[in-house]
């Protein structure tokens, strides 16, 4: 029989659960989400990269423009405005809904040409929809206290898992639920920007969301309060229970706290004399790509850490001098919520050998969005290059294999609050540490 494993935590309560409800005390493993994705308040699924003072300017009024960088020409014509304004004429002569605003219409236009695109990553972002997004990248969150993304199949949106004390886990969602409709509101082909700004609102009222969740036959409709502000703890680590010298060390996405908690924690775990390490990536969504570059560099030795490479073969090089080179044997958990920045650092610590790897395929997100910053305070999000590991793989749509293959047995962590996945991990490291 497979004895329970724990882990004495050094810090605090972790204010993020990351997956499963494991009955380990006094640290929860709890994981299950899904990636790419973005934060309920605060995540932006995927890398950004904010581009300095960018603006992008609107050609007058039937003319056709052509670019001196990129040479494309303009489809602002006067046949398309024309047709544009037949379209409006329409809509304000037939249409019998909420009444129609230029606002609403113009705002439409934006997102529209974005949409166009076909890709999940690229968005259109309003002013509040902008500010949001730099909150997420520095670790701050508001709303209900819970992450979001799109399931990969569905491409509805789901909750990928709570924080601790939060109005979300007082309500009793979890990660896994598969969100329908936001106070009623169908958000099926919604944007996560979208669904996001109907579940926040103001600090104390309430939202009912109306999500799937396995097992259950009917839709639940569960009904949250919303929360206040608070910083993200994106790091989780203690002491492996009832094992010689076992540290864990969970990172459940990439944002600007996260360096300084990374490197607390390796203090703290360093300080208890830890003779092997378990890196826990399963359901990180990702994040920024300087948070993940700069916590590689205290783990790998000196070599290339990942590359990027845009649409004209420019490239990118982001590398580590080998100088703090983690000196003890690591494990990496992967499954397949990891996604984006997490799949990078896990692709290295794979390229390098650093690490054995347990658990699932990662999702496969090896592209980078950049941020760019309109005149009127609006931006878009756009995913601009593809990043390659050091090997030279991009793993886009195909994702990173684990050394050591396991499935998450849900069944085991429900009865008897035990982490397969964990405890192959301890079995490796301590034949590795013995």
């Amino acid at each position: 029989m497979k004895r329970e494993i724990g882990v004495r935590i050094l810090n605090k309560e972790p204010d993020v659960q990351n997956g499963q409800n494991n009955k380990r005390k006094p640290m929860r493993v709890f994981w299950g989400g899904m990636a790419c994705g973005m934060l309920l308040c605060i995540l932006i699924g995927g890398i950004i990269l904010l581009a300095k003072n960018a603006v992008v300017y609107i050609a007058g009024k039937g003319t056709a423009v052509t670019s001196a960088d990129t040479g494309y020409e303009s489809i602002v014509t006067m046949e398309t405005l024309q047709k544009m304004q037949v379209v409006e004429n329409v809509l304000w002569q037939s249409y019998y809904g909420e009444p129609i605003t230029e606002e609403k219409l113009q705002e439409g236009i934006y997102r529209g040409m974005v949409a166009a695109l076909g890709d999940p990553y690229s968005e259109y972002y309003s002013k509040e929809e902008l500010e949001d997004a730099l909150s997420s990248n520095q670790g701050i969150s508001y709303g209900i206290g819970a992450y979001i993304t799109l399931d990969k199949v569905t491409g509805m949106p789901m909750i990928s898992s709570v924080m601790e004390q939060s109005p979300a886990l007082e309500a009793g969602l979890r990660g896994g639920d598969v969100i329908y409709k936001v106070n009623g509101e169908d958000v099926a082909g919604y944007s996560l920007s979208k669904t996001v700004s109907l579940v926040k609102g103001k600090e104390g009222t309430q939202v009912v969301l109306t999500v799937f969740r396995e097992g259950e036959p009917e839709l639940l409709e569960i009904e949250a309060v919303r929360g206040k502000l608070i910083e993200t703890e994106t790091v989780n680590h203690g002491l492996v229970e009832d094992a010689d010298g076992i540290g864990y060390l969970q990172i459940t996405e990439f944002d600007g706290v996260t360096v300084d908690q990374f490197n607390e924690a390796m203090a703290e775990l360093r300080a208890e004399g830890i003779k092997g390490l378990i890196l826990d990536l399963r359901s990180n969504p990702g994040g920024d790509l300087s948070a993940v570059v700069d916590v590689a560099r205290r783990i790998l030795p000196e070599g290339m850490i990942v590359y990027t490479e845009d649409k004209a073969g420019e490239k990118k090089e982001y590398t580590c001098n080998g100088e703090y080179e983690l000196d003890i044997p690591l494990v990496v958990l992967i499954n397949e919520y990891s996604a984006s920045a997490s799949e990078i650092l896990a692709g290295a610590i794979k390229d390098y050998n650093k690490g054995t790897l347990i658990g699932t395929t990662t999702y496969g997100k090896g592209i980078v969005q950049r941020i760019n910053r309109l005149e009127d305070g609006t931006a878009i999000k756009l995913t601009v290059s593809a990043y390659y590991t050091p090997s030279g793989n991009n793993i886009h749509g195909i994702g990173i294999k684990p050394d050591i293959e396991i499935e998450y047995d849900y069944n085991l962590a429900e009865e008897q609050g035990i982490d397969n996945q964990l405890d192959k991990a301890i079995e490796i490291l301590e034949g590795k540490i013995n």
